[in-house]
């Protein structure tokens, strides 16, 4: 048995890769490690085939604390902490700060379409995700996958999903199956309810241990959860040998946080830091503020550039997220063609790993820019971009979905919700969407009503 995403073998060598792209010399590291046999590419799926011998297993863990204490490079570009971050951003409101049902439920139904589309294609790379759509009649991408008219040798080229495809295709969806980026928002909803805008990192962490199977969680939030276990509590979960810390899993937690807060980004923001300590550091933290901020911005904002500029100004400036999302988005804009700019971003960052923050917030971006805010023009453009395509297609469904509102989108993309979520998280398996939109506005009202009084 392998277990992924957590055996000291199979991490150092995506440490070694994580702290290449920070800028930290690990050339002394590397060398050790090749010198005793060790593999220096890092699996794709999170495990080797076979466990390292017990020596070699030593030294990974050994090689992990060493990396660990190496010092961080640009600390002051690539700052993660509330203090510093707050100091940039923007003094005055420019947003509505009431939303509505219809764009909350809009968000809710956005999310769950975009993310069921991207999900029988997950870990497909985009030339395959292309051959399976051109195969069957669907180049470009504008409605759900099918199985049907797949040739077998297109099929066995590129397969399904093994856990997505009997519940994410044309001809067999039936409501939203479970699927980690709802099963986040749900959590993030119940941290809400429970303790209140005054939660803690440490209230998510042990939100995690009570409600979330740790079968359900992956890269960065599972090294977290057992560092956890161990006793490692934030921010040393996000930090113990963890080269997944700026992945893309804080990410996808944090719309909650935005939805909650119509219209203040900042608050959005900073409620995302605290959910995003638990597992992430700099990038990985940049990427859940800046998504929980898009969340903010879109019940209430009009247009998708509106939606962008709040998101922006709430990233330190200088950070290799911050430059990252800004010429996405400029590759977005103003063009129809959607291939062209995917082909820049992948030269751009094709070499970060598929579920990375960087280079799916750049697809993210390009989308939402050049989706100019229609929901099915933007998560087909999304998730045929390839990378972590339920994860993209989420956040771009969900700000798409925001800005239309329930009683605008489609009846295609919505309609085979069933208004019915599936969820591990117990006491939220079935729930409607109908009802998160509603819990989600009396949380959203309660915090109008906090911010008044004071």
């Amino acid at each position: 048995m392998r277990i992924t995403w957590v055996q000291p073998e199979d991490l150092l060598p995506h440490e070694l890769a994580a702290s290449r792209d920070e800028g930290r010399d690990v050339a002394a590291l590397a060398a050790r490690w090749t010198a005793a046999g060790g593999d220096l590419t890092p699996p794709v799926s999170g495990a080797s085939p076979n466990p390292a011998a017990p020596d070699l297993r030593a030294l990974a863990v050994e090689l992990l604390d060493a990396a660990d204490a190496l010092p961080t490079v640009n600390a002051a570009d690539e700052p993660d902490d509330l203090a510093t971050l707050q100091a940039g951003w923007p003094a005055g409101r420019t947003l509505p700060t009431e939303a509505s049902y219809d764009r909350l439920h809009g968000a809710w139904l956005g999310r769950a379409a975009g993310c069921l589309l991207g999900k029988p294609v997950e870990k497909i790379p985009r030339h395959g995700i292309r051959e399976i759509l051109v195969a069957t009649g669907r180049w470009p991408l504008r409605d759900w996958f099918t199985a049907k008219g797949l040739p077998a040798d297109v099929a066995a080229r590129w397969p399904w999903n093994r856990r997505s495809a009997p519940t994410s295709l044309a001809e067999n969806i039936d409501g939203m199956p479970e699927d980690d980026d709802l099963n986040y928002p749900l959590l993030a909803l119940r941290v809400l309810e429970t303790h209140g805008r005054g939660f803690t990192s440490a209230d998510v962490a042990q939100a995690w241990l009570d409600w979330l199977p740790g079968g359900r969680v992956f890269t960065a939030e599972r090294v977290a959860y057992r560092n956890l276990l161990l006793g490692y509590a934030p921010p040393q979960s996000a930090r113990r040998h963890n080269p997944f810390r700026e992945w893309i899993g804080a990410q996808i937690r944090t719309d909650v946080y935005g939805w909650v807060n119509p219209g203040r980004p900042d608050r959005a923001a900073e409620l995302a830091l605290r959910d995003a300590a638990v597992s992430h550091v700099r990038g990985g933290v940049h990427g859940a503020i800046w998504a929980a901020a898009l969340a903010a911005a879109a019940p209430v904002a009009d247009t998708v550039d509106e939606v962008l500029d709040a998101a922006e100004a709430i990233l330190p400036p200088r950070s290799r997220f911050a430059a990252t999302v800004r010429e996405a988005r400029a590759l977005g804009a103003g063009t129809d063609d959607w291939e062209a700019v995917v082909d820049e971003l992948y030269a751009r960052h094709g070499h970060l790993h598929w579920v990375h923050v960087r280079n799916n917030a750049a697809l993210v971006a390009a989308a939402l820019a050049y989706g100019r805010g229609d929901l099915e023009r933007s998560i087909t453009a999304v998730v045929s971009g390839g990378w972590d395509t339920d994860s993209t297609g989420a956040t771009v469904g969900a700000v798409t979905g925001a800005l239309t509102g329930a009683s605008g989108l489609p009846a295609r993309w919505v309609a085979p919700l069933r208004n019915r979520l599936a969820s591990s998280i117990g006491g939220f398996d079935g729930i409607g969407f109908d009802e998160l939109a509603q819990r989600t506005l009396a949380l959203a009202e309660q915090g109008g009503t906090e911010g008044s009084a004071a």
